[in-house]
This record gives C-alpha cells, structure tokens and sequence, in this order.
C-alpha cells in the first residue's frame, strides 16, 4: 500500500503489527509506544518529514483510549494527576510543533534530539532500577500490590468469591499538593512541581510527536517515587488529550510550510493506531500480572537501543 503524505510503501498489516507488539509492552509503563514507533517509522519505513511527527500523535489518538478505559475499569486512575498533566503539557505541545517545523526540519537533526531524549529517559530508568531502595518507597508498594494481586488470583481460581482490587482513593487536590494512597501507602505530591514539569515535558513531547507520555511516566517514577500502576493511566490520558491537540495543531501549520509534510498521513497514522488500541488494552489489562521492576527494564532498553542506534547514525 502506497501512503502519499508519508511517501513511503509498506503491506497494510505490517504498521497494526508492529503497534500491537510495541504498546502491550509500553502501555504497563503508561506510555502509549509512540517514542517507538516513531523510530521505526522513520528508520525502517523511511518516513523523515515533519509529519512523521503528527502522524506519530495520530497513532496515539487512535491508540490510547483503550488502554485508558482499562486503567478507568480498574480504579487505577489518579484523576488529579491527570488534570494537572494536561493543563501543563498541552501549552508546550503548541510550542514543540512550531519548533519541530521551524529548527529541525532536516531529518539527520531531528534524530540527534530523538537520540537525546531518549538517552535521558533510559539512563534515568535504568539508575531507578540500579538505585538501592530503603524505608518505605514505591517499590514496597508495587510489591505489596502484587501479592494481593497474587492472593485475588488464588481466591478467584479457588472459587472463592475474591473482591475487587481496591482502587487509587485521593485524598487532597489543590494548587499546592495532591495526595492520594494506594493498597496502605500514601503519596504527596506538588502540584506546581508537576505543572512545571509537565510544560518542559510537552515541548519535548511536542518536537518529537510523543505527546510527552514517554518522558513524564519515568519521571513520576524515578523522581517523584510513584508507583508504576497509578501513573501509568494519567500518563496515556494526558498523552491522548496533548496529541489531539498536536494534531490539529499540525493541520493548521501545514498551509504555512508548503515545501514541507506538515500535516498527518491518516491513513498510516490510522493503522498504527488500530493495532496500538489492541495492544494498550491487553498491556493494561495485564499490567497488574507483571512486577514493576520487569515493566521499566522493557522500556530502558527499548529506549536505550534506539537512542544508541540514533546516536551512531548522527556520527557515522
């Protein structure tokens, strides 16, 4: 199949495929799988343009609601995570596209800043997961909700009428601090601090056409210490409402660079997102069956395989 704004030629289920694969892993560390798929669209199916970007939030419009229906389902969504994730990351989506169009157009460029981003995101999960935990951290969390998760799977096998997984309950949501606990342990954290982040977070996310899921689930892991199965809905919901603000942004840039593919391939976008969609919600549905520690080692080195190819490609 010939898709004319990407330029390329490719069979029609290798996109779905390659979704599919990549978001079942991605989508139990609340990133949708468009930091990778970006990579392969642009390296195995040669598509370099602008629009490669657009068509990548494409994916994740298509894509996400799945997996965040699942996170919903099981009352692992922190609500006012969510809020303040969007409310700071979409300014800086806007902003990311006009850069992406204005500054690095040539394609050898923008993979040095995919590779530099990527770089960051992997080495800072890979020292969380290198780094010794003491006292009471996210990690005894995770631990403690696998084996309810261990012992609800016994019940239900057993026949005996097991309950609900408890939900997130939040506690406190206001400009300063939002709180909330999770199966015994709570969480604090600034609401100004994650806004901030959030911004920088979303002209990243903007440039490279991501969204920013893939940059603020690590760092609501590593730097702020939440657990993995309470940020990983906030993360792709964030990433849905900032890509479809990207795409319509893209639309409109297009008349503005008429020498450039601005705007989405809808059709590409389109079939990456309908194999993501089934992906994210297996990988959400499963996420609760996967200790935490096997989730980040899946993502550093996936992201640190692509960053170190990219990284080569610039120098050689």
């Amino acid at each position: 199949m010939i898709f004319e704004t990407a330029g390329i030629e490719t069979a029609v289920w290798i996109p779905p495929l390659v979704a599919f694969v990549i978001s079942f892993f991605t989508s139990m560390g609340g990133v949708s799988g468009a930091f990778l798929i970006l990579p392969f669209q642009v390296s195995v199916l040669g598509f370099n343009t602008p629009a490669v970007s657009a068509t990548n939030q494409l994916f994740n419009i298509v894509a996400i609601p799945s997996g965040v229906y699942r996170y919903i389902r099981e009352g692992r969504m922190v609500w006012p995570l969510t809020w303040v994730v969007i409310i700071g990351t979409l300014p800086g989506v806007l902003i990311g596209a006009v850069v992406r169009c204005q500054y690095l157009p040539d394609p050898k460029n923008f993979k040095l800043f995919a590779a530099l981003v990527l770089l960051y995101i992997g080495v800072r999960l890979i020292r969380d997961l290198l780094k010794k935990q003491t006292g009471k951290s996210n990690i005894s969390a995770e631990e403690e909700f696998q084996k309810i998760v261990s012992q609800f799977r016994k019940n239900r096998n057993a026949g005996a009428g097991a309950e609900a997984l408890p939900a997130v309950m939040v506690e406190k949501f206001s400009l300063s601090r939002i709180t909330y606990t999770f199966y015994g342990h709570r969480f604090d954290i600034n609401t100004i601090g994650i806004m901030s982040l959030s911004f920088i977070v979303g002209i990243v996310g903007g440039v490279y056409g991501i969204g920013g899921g893939a940059i603020i689930a690590p760092f609501f892991v590593s730097v702020f210490g939440l657990p993995v199965y309470t940020v990983a809905g906030a993360a792709l919901m964030g990433t849905f409402v900032t890509s479809v603000a990207g795409v319509l942004f893209y639309q409109a840039m297009a008349p503005f660079y008429p020498t450039l593919n601005v705007a989405p391939d809808y059709a590409l976008g389109i079939l990456f997102g309908v194999g993501g969609a089934v992906g994210m919600y297996c990988g959400a549905r499963m996420q609760k069956f996967i200790p935490a520690k096997i989730i980040k080692y899946i993502l550093a080195g996936c992201i640190l395989f692509i960053a170190i190819k990219y990284v080569v490609e610039f120098l050689f």
